[in-house]
């Protein structure tokens, strides 16, 4: 399938795998990757050591292009864009926009740049910085996310840019690739759907537990972290919804000593990523304290599959998933369906 995504990235299908803290590891990315997909590598909860040893992990599953989604506020980030060039990564991906000069210095080693909107404005002011593409997620989307549905968020970033927009939020078959391809996008973006494949590092019990959810099975909530991130609805995320602001700002001052010793990152680089990610996304400082959470709560249920002290990010799709396929699989199918679904439609006019 040939689009400006493939053409820009080098895959073969206009299928990317988003970059999922705690999920979106070596194993899973080279899978989708070997599957002609665009696999991201997620460095947010990695240490720049790690990160290192999951690029070069990663290249030695697949010779496909990857990327890597890095934060664009961490106190490293300069480094991180040092070494993705170094590594000759083929996409770096951004939560949060990157400055015009980082992405100037990728773009001039040859490294794609995709950051991440949530509005018309901001895919036009990443694109007059020169980035290559922006990446769009609806409401429907798991982790962080906004309040306009893809169907309509989609069509506005479309018509405000002139560069490839890739689609995230409510996709997980052939159908959602080709209705993204209807709107103008160049591909989708997927996060549960390949939380939920065979290379997955998940638990298995986890891994039950997700697909054992309905159409209604997620919520947003702003108790993880202060900002609205769609989880699975628990009896965690009941009772941290019953809870007062104080009791949250309490625990995440406890997450945030256990996030420490795990990176071992000292206070001040926190304290510095915590002003910096206040500023860019314009944080009371309670809320601020409260972004503490998300990683050790996240940890918690992805990798330790403590689905009862962890939080499990995830979208609305879930209530649809019923199998875990390999990426293989799961992509051979995709691609199918969007073929067969796009001539059903070109049938339509009569010819």
């Amino acid at each position: 399938m040939d689009t400006a995504l493939t053409r820009l990235t080098g895959v073969r299908y206009p299928v990317v795998q988003t970059g999922m803290g705690w999920v979106a590891g070596p194993r899973l990315v080279s899978a989708t990757a070997n599957a002609g997909g665009l696999g991201i590598l997620a460095s947010a909860t990695m240490t720049y050591p790690e990160l290192a040893q999951a690029i070069r992990e990663t290249r030695a599953r697949t010779a496909q292009p990857f990327g890597v989604n890095l934060r664009a506020d961490a106190h490293d980030a300069g480094q991180r864009v040092e070494l993705l060039i170094r590594e000759q990564v083929r996409v770096a991906s951004f939560a949060l926009a990157p400055k015009p000069e980082l992405i100037a210095k990728l773009k001039q080693a040859g490294v794609v740049v995709i950051p991440s909107v949530g509005a018309a404005r901001h895919a036009r002011k990443v694109a007059g910085w020169g980035a290559d593409a922006v990446l769009v997620q609806g409401n429907e989307g798991g982790g962080h996310t906004g309040g306009i549905a893809t169907t309509l968020l989609l069509p506005a970033v479309v018509d405000a840019v002139d560069i490839p927009v890739i689609a995230a939020g409510g996709f997980f078959d052939g159908r959602g690739l080709a209705a993204a391809l209807c709107y103008g996008a160049a591909g989708i973006a997927m996060g549960t759907r390949f939380l939920l494949t065979q290379e997955s590092p998940v638990p298995a019990a986890v891994k039950r537990q997700y697909l054992a959810h309905d159409l209604n099975g997620t919520v947003v909530t702003h108790k993880v972290d202060g900002l609205p991130h769609r989880v699975l609805r628990t009896d965690l995320i009941d009772r941290l919804e019953q809870h007062g602001n104080l009791r949250g700002l309490l625990r995440a001052l406890g997450n945030a000593r256990r996030f420490r010793r795990l990176t071992g990152q000292s206070w001040r680089t926190l304290f510095r990523d915590g002003i910096a990610l206040r500023h860019n996304k314009k944080l009371s400082w309670a809320q601020t304290v409260m972004a503490a959470n998300t990683p050790m709560l996240l940890r918690a249920g992805l990798v330790q599959g403590d689905t009862a002290a962890g939080v499990l990010a995830s979208g609305q799709v879930v209530g649809l998933l019923e199998d875990l396929p390999t990426c293989a699989e799961l992509i051979e199918n995709l691609v199918t369906e969007a073929r067969s679904t796009l001539a059903r439609v070109a049938c339509l006019d009569g010819r």
